[in-house]
């Protein structure tokens, strides 16, 4: 059965929409909402595999009416829930209060709030809520990469439940990379401010109580995207790419890369601000960690890398083509030994293969693990994923699986199988969507035959465009609104 809900009719493009590669084919995004609850199988869902993928990703509801970044677009969430051999696809908006002013039309279609919120000193960028989703008190929250305010989902229906302030208790705002702790249950957050020099860093217990909070000084604003955790400590990304001074003085949105290293502050989770231990390393930026943990004396980062793309702005793009070059991200698996007795660091490159967007067994997040499972980049000027790694983080070796020619995937999330007993038993799962076609299928993966290809493919009516982030929420994890 399949029951859809239709939304705004969207206009014919402009000039300008027609040049940006975001926009178009397998970027575009969907019209409407869609529950599927008899999708056919290629091969064979395992009976052991029960739980929701989720990925997160922009889908404007309004074609813009002015320059759009990729990222701006209103968030929707697309899923796949699995239980007893069957598989049921769902995609939602994310009703966040800034989505829903801009039905209202009391802000724009490009991501930005009309002229005259901005001279009140309201906020000036719409918060979408569009770039990650992770679980934490039975529930989902998709998060900004800006920092912004959680929203609340429900993970069987992917209504939205609203937003999250932890009884009125969150200081500010929350950033897209946090981290859940499957071991206390506790939320690990980090935020930052686009134009104050400081970070911060708090904790939501299992009841969804704040515990903690502190902010961190820093030498001038900074732009991180992720953080790190561990059993004892909270992982801070200090990056040389920061706002130009005219970016700062005009709150624009104008960045410039810093001839200086990059530091990773290490500071205990409940401890104070002015706690925090800096470990100075090579000049870099890192989008997103792996895992994290301790071993000893050492503090243990697992992250993706960025290296130069060599990319110069395509005028066929026209004004999007700085976007266009910034986009298509080359990064590789290294990993940061940072000890806390002598304050050494250590580093390794695991591979050479450019991949990012890393996924785990959550089961194992802030403790030692062995396996992660990451995006394979297309080579080109936009952001595609050709395939998939599965990484051992012990020797670096790394097993591949390709999509077909012209297909390209999504975050995977790892599945462990009911009564699973070890770290990589289970499944890995994932959304596809042919460009030639328009036709999308969710594919898993036997984590422990990976090159083997999918056991299933399950195929959706809808097309699924790229987008970015994904998580997998277990079926006893599950609380309904």
């Amino acid at each position: 059965m399949t029951t859809t809900t239709a939304f705004l009719q969207r206009p014919a493009q402009t000039d300008l929409n027609a040049l940006n590669p975001y926009l178009q084919g397998i970027f575009a995004p969907v019209r409407d909402e869609v529950t599927v609850l008899d999708c056919p199988v290629i091969g064979e869902i395992p009976k052991d595999l029960h739980g929701v993928y989720v990925r997160n990703g922009p889908n404007p509801v309004k074609m813009p009416n002015t320059m759009h970044h990729w990222f701006d677009g209103d968030g929707m969430l697309h899923a796949i829930y699995f239980e007893n051999g069957n598989a049921e696809y769902r995609n939602r908006y994310i009703r966040s209060s800034d989505h829903i002013a801009d039905r209202e039309n009391t802000c724009g279609a490009g991501g930005v709030f009309l002229p005259a919120n901005r001279a009140r000193g309201e906020k000036v960028y719409k918060d979408t809520a569009n770039t990650d989703v992770i679980a934490h008190h039975g529930q989902l929250m998709a998060l900004w990469y800006i920092s912004g305010t959680p929203v609340r989902v429900d993970p069987r229906s992917l209504e939205t439940i609203g937003e999250e302030n932890f009884g009125g208790k969150l200081p500010r705002h929350v950033s897209a990379h946090s981290k859940a702790d499957p071991n206390t249950g506790e939320f690990v957050f980090f935020d930052y401010a686009l134009y104050e020099p400081w970070m911060s860093f708090g904790t939501v217990d299992r009841n969804n109580v704040l515990t903690h909070f502190q902010r961190v000084g820093l030498p001038a604003p900074r732009l991180p995207h992720d953080m790190g955790l561990t059993q004892n400590y909270v992982i801070l990304h200090d990056l040389p790419v920061v706002f130009t001074d005219d970016a700062r003085r005009r709150n624009l949105w104008q960045i410039r890369v810093l001839n200086q290293p990059a530091r990773f502050g290490v500071v205990p989770r409940t401890g104070r601000g002015d706690q925090i231990k800096w470990f100075d390393v090579e000049p870099c930026y890192i989008y997103h960690v792996v895992n994290c943990w301790e071993d000893g004396d050492e503090v243990v980062m697992h992250a993706c890398k960025m290296i130069p793309n060599g990319l110069h702005p395509d005028p066929q793009y026209g004004p999007y083509a700085p976007m266009v070059a910034v986009l298509a991200l080359h990064a590789v698996p290294v990993e940061w030994r940072l000890n806390m007795k002598t304050g050494a660091v250590k580093s390794r490159q695991l591979d050479d293969r450019l991949s990012e967007f890393p996924a785990i067994n959550l089961d194992y997040a802030s403790r030692p693990n062995r396996w992660s499972y990451h995006v394979s980049l297309a080579r080109g000027d936009k952001l595609k994923f050709d395939g998939l790694y599965k990484y051992d983080l012990t020797s670096g070796a790394g097993q591949a699986h390709r999509f077909d020619a012209g297909v390209f995937g999504s975050e995977p999330g790892f599945a462990p199988r009911i009564g699973a007993r070890d770290e990589d038993d289970g499944y890995v799962v994932t959304f596809v969507t042919d460009e030639n076609t328009g036709k999308s299928e969710v594919q898993v993966i036997a984590a422990k035959q990976f090159e083997a290809g999918p056991i299933a493919r399950v195929q959706l009516p809808v097309r699924v465009p790229l987008g970015f982030h994904a998580t997998w929420m277990r079926g006893d994890q599950m609380v309904r609104a």
